[in-house]
């Protein structure tokens, strides 16, 4: 019998046909293939001669994008064909899975932003870290380099399992419920990179964590173990599939069903293999696995889950307790289960250098034991520092740009990377969120509460704008650079996107004066013990549109 051509293109129900393009590149051949083609070929054609499905597609199965050609306004972006958006070097992607890097590693990818990237590097809110202005002809001998010390850029982007997020803590907090790093890394071995996994309906992101403070953000995941702790079988964890971001934001949801440490890692290739069997494939819009646990339910989803892919029941389990802080970044200086101090700190909206990853490696090993950390709000950690040095550390970390007691503006700010680099961005982020920082610290410089403010380039949310207190993503406004206003976001306790109001835009050049005003207005209007988030709730639309302009084109 012939496949359909009906449905929403679901392998497990014979929907092979239509096919998008990136459906059609991906059925032509593997992502996984192009490595060669990069090393054989390209690498010594140079960029005019890659091929542009293997350009726009397939290079992602290696953590690369072409970045975006200066000097085209945000404007244009909707408008312009890629090959007129594109610039002839790439941002490379380099993969961190849960955030663990010893001083070598991380002095050598320093080395390579030195060398090759023009001395750029961002730490993302995955715990990635990313270079830019990178030339093909360069990609062996970064790969070279980044493989000699156990680093790889394999499938950190595209269709596949992204990078996975754990705890940068893992191991080391004392009050963890359990450590998820064998997991986590038995995981990787086993599938990333694996041919049964290369070809998703899209791109599939990975969480898990025993962190008593949830710091991997399960709620918007597609798939997520929580730490838990199961009266009958001891620690474990929770199942959630099915969050994401984007343009079509929700939040995950649980299973019920308790997972076992040993069961973790066929467990997460059943969840996969579901996603890549029945995930729809035929709009690149409806793609992502939330879609389809959106209309199927977690019920039906556990059902076909246990009976088609595990072939057994899981145990019903416990939900998380809720996390035992909403400040979720690990920063600032915290006790060790070894009684060590770990040493974390808050970068200028996850914008360094190479020079500064090169100095903070050292410092790593000068004052701890190399071991370094991200984290999934743009920050880094030094490990294992005695008591009687952490003082001369911090010290030291300033110096590279790094602050362990940062004010609460730059704590709680993050930008993705925004129009200096990304083809879909409408405005910069990176340097208006470190002018926002530093007129918010100027304007109210005694105020210590924690109000997260994420600076978005475009719709698809790399900065996770709809759960930001203040959430911005890029906009023109009145002809020029602004952004749409996404309030009272929140993941945590009570987790929740922003409420998003209307028309609600402001410019660019307004926003100081406009977060200011918002922050003002919740100090005059706040509850003893109350949150901005939950106050947003409740404040009246007119204090929220107070100092903003309201309609204005939204591309």
């Amino acid at each position: 019998m012939p496949p359909s051509k009906g449905g929403q293109g679901q392998w497990a129900l014979g929907h092979r046909e239509p096919l998008n393009p990136n459906e059609r590149a991906k059925r032509d051949d593997d992502g996984l293939n192009v490595r060669e083609r990069i090393l054989s070929r390209y690498a010594h054609t140079g960029f005019a001669s890659i091929d542009p499905v293997d350009l726009r597609n397939r290079f992602r199965w290696w953590g690369l994008y072409t970045q975006r050609r200066p000097g085209i306004p945000g404007g244009q972006t909707a408008t312009l064909e890629p090959e007129q958006l594109e610039d002839s070097f790439f941002m490379l992607r380099v993969r961190m899975d849960g955030g663990q890097l010893t001083s070598l590693q991380l002095r050598t990818v320093a080395e390579i932003a030195q060398t090759f990237g023009r001395d750029v590097a961002d730490i993302t809110d995955r715990q990635n870290v990313q270079l830019h202005w990178i030339r093909v002809e360069d990609v062996p001998e970064i790969w070279s380099r980044l493989e000699s010390v156990g680093l790889s850029s394999t499938e950190a982007c595209g269709d596949v399992p992204r990078v996975v997020l754990g705890c940068p803590l893992a191991g080391i907090s004392a009050d963890e419920i359990i450590d998820a790093t064998p997991v986590l890394q038995e995981t990787v071995a086993r599938y990333v990179g694996n041919p049964a996994f290369s070809n998703l309906p899209r791109k599939f992101k990975t969480a898990m964590s025993g962190c008593a403070d949830q710091c991997t953000l399960h709620e918007i995941n597609d798939v997520s173990f929580v730490g838990v702790d199961h009266p009958e079988l001891g620690a474990g964890y929770d199942l959630w599939v099915g969050g994401g971001l984007s343009t079509a934001p929700l939040l995950g949801q649980r299973l019920g069903g308790f997972v076992q440490a040993h069961l973790v890692a066929d467990t997460w290739a059943g969840v996969t293999s579901l996603f890549r069997d029945y995930g729809y494939r035929r709009s690149r819009n409806r793609a992502r696995l939330k879609f389809l646990v959106r209309d199927w339910g977690p019920r039906r989803f556990r059902e076909v889950l246990e009976a088609e892919y595990l072939k057994e029941g899981l145990p019903d389990g416990p939900a998380p307790a809720p996390p035992k802080t909403d400040s979720r970044d690990h920063v600032g200086i915290g006790r060790q289960r070894d009684g060590r101090l770990s040493v974390g700190m808050a970068l200028q909206a996850g914008r360094t250098s190479g020079t500064s990853l090169r100095g903070l490696a050292d410092l790593a090993e000068e004052y701890g034991s190399g071991r370094v950390r991200t984290t999934t709000h743009q920050k880094a950690i030094v490990l294992d520092v005695a008591d009687d040095r952490v003082e001369n550390l911090v010290s030291e970390l300033d110096r590279h740009g790094f602050s362990v007691r940062p004010s609460t503006f730059r704590r709680s700010t993050m930008a993705c990377t925004g129009i200096e680099y990304c083809k879909l961005a409408i405005v910069e982020t990176k340097s208006r969120a470190n002018e926002l920082v530093a007129e918010l610290e100027r304007r109210l410089p005694g105020f210590s509460e924690t109000v997260g403010i994420h600076l978005n380039g475009c719709p698809n949310s790399c900065a996770r704008f709809q759960v930001a207190d203040i959430g911005l993503k890029g906009s023109i406004v009145g002809g020029g650079e602004g952004f749409q206003l996404h309030l009272g976001g929140h993941l945590g306790r009570q987790s929740r996107l922003a409420r998003k109001l209307r028309g609600l835009k402001v410019t660019a050049e307004a926003l100081p004066g406009y977060v200011e005003g918002l922050i003002r207005a919740f100090e005059s209007q706040r509850e003893e013990g109350e949150t901005f988030a939950d106050w947003v709730l409740r404040a009246d639309e007119s204090v929220l549109q107070s100092g903003a302009i309201t309609g204005g084109r939204d591309d």
